[in-house]
This record gives C-alpha cells, structure tokens and sequence, in this order.
C-alpha cells in the first residue's frame, strides 16, 4: 500500500518529534533508531524511506527543534522566567536542546554541529531583538552573554542533587541576567 505524500510528511515530523525529544531525554548514544521509530508509532523498516544514516536523523532533529524553538520574542522577563525554572529544569525531554544536547554535540557529525550553530545563532538573535536600546556591539554581548548564562543555569542544576542548590543556581542567574537588562536599560 502506498503512502500519500501528506503520511510521508507526517511520518516524517513525528520522527523528527520523537527522536529531538529521546535524544534530550537520553542523549545521543542511549537511543536507537529502533526505540525512535517505536515512540513515533512506526516501524523500524520504514526508517531508511526517511533518513540515510542515525547520524542523519540527529543532525536532522537537531536542525527541526531548533527551528520550533522560537521563544525570547518580545517579552524577554517571562521568557527568563520560563527558562530558569524548576519545571524546564526537571523536563529535560521537552526542554531546550542545547541545555540538553551541548556537551554531546561535540561527538557528533558536521551536519549536526552545523545545526545547532545555526539554533544558537538564532536564539542570540532572538534575545538581542527583545534586549532593551542599547549599541549594536552591547546587544549582542548582553544577548551572548544572556543566553550562554541562561543555559549553563539549566545544565547545572539539572547536574546536581541538591534541590535548594539547583533552585538557587536558577533563581540568581535570572536575577543576574536581570539586573543587567536594568543597568543597561538606564544607561
């Protein structure tokens, strides 16, 4: 039986969907083409129809969350708040990539890489636009500054077992970023 176009496509997004959401879970290793093909209701034959290789489908996934992922927007505060909170700190399946993936995509293809350089790229774009008026060399320090503090915020208290601790690293970077926000806003 053929698959219509508009199936193909929609196979496609839910593996694209639940392999992004194992690999944050799971990391890149722990997870097989097999187990993805599974979550996303299909079989493990239908797999190389979309893809050429798991490396394939990493860099792919990858290049897919990314694009999803378009929160900074204009309200930079809420998004700070949503960030660094203890619910994106405990959902790490549903969380930022790069708070997720970072320390493995070093390990990984070029067309990987090259997928999350272009999520980073993008979301300091994002943080930048939504930053207060300030010079062009200042927003994009603040923006870089900003997002690298915000996700190494979520990388450690994800790390460690103290839950005040982890609360804590969250809370004080969100100040933190805050307090810069509020400086250069007044300069």
């Amino acid at each position: 039986m053929r698959v219509s176009r508009e199936q193909m496509a929609e196979n496609r997004r839910r593996i694209l969907d639940e392999a992004s959401r194992l690999f944050r879970e799971k990391g890149f290793e722990a997870v097989t083409v097999a187990e993805v093909m599974k979550a996303a209701g299909l079989t493990h034959g239908g797999f190389y129809g979309h893809f050429g290789s798991k490396d394939d489908l990493v860099a792919q996934s990858l290049a897919h969350v990314l694009a999803q992922d378009t929160a900074g927007g204009d309200d930079l505060r809420a998004y700070l708040d949503a960030y660094l909170s203890p619910k994106h700190r405990d959902n790490a399946a549903d969380g930022c990539p790069m708070a997720g993936l970072a320390a493995d995509i070093r390990h990984q293809t070029a067309a990987a890489r090259l997928a999350m350089t272009e999520g980073l790229r993008s979301q300091i774009d994002r943080i930048g636009e939504a930053l207060p008026d300030m010079n062009v060399a200042d927003r994009r320090r603040a923006a870089i500054g900003s997002w690298a503090a915000m996700v190494g915020a979520v990388i450690l208290a994800r790390a460690i077992d103290d839950a005040a601790l982890s609360d804590e690293v969250l809370e004080q970077t969100r100040a933190w970023i805050d307090a810069g926000i509020g400086q250069a806003s007044a300069s």
